[in-house]
């Protein structure tokens, strides 16, 4: 099944650093994955989600705030 990634934030470095790790994780695990970069604010505050940078896995968001280890982002995605 491929999973559905978006990453919320303006494109500050925390939120590069966000997608640099995300970008990593499925690579090294081959996880069939699409990742989309959202950094319209609207569009962000869709997602009622107050601090960036924010992951979202399938529509839910489960990290917000701060950049993830790749242990982290590997345990939401399966």
């Amino acid at each position: 099944m491929k999973r559905s990634i978006q990453i919320l934030g303006t494109g500050c470095p925390k939120c590069q650093n966000l997608t640099s790790v995300v970008k990593e994780v499925i690579d090294e695990n081959k996880i069939d994955a699409s990742i989309e970069k959202v950094e319209d604010i609207v569009n962000i505050m869709k997602f009622n989600v107050m601090a960036t940078p924010a992951l979202v896995i399938d529509g839910n968001v489960v990290i917000k705030g701060r950049v993830p280890s790749k242990e982290e982002v590997l345990a939401a995605l399966q």
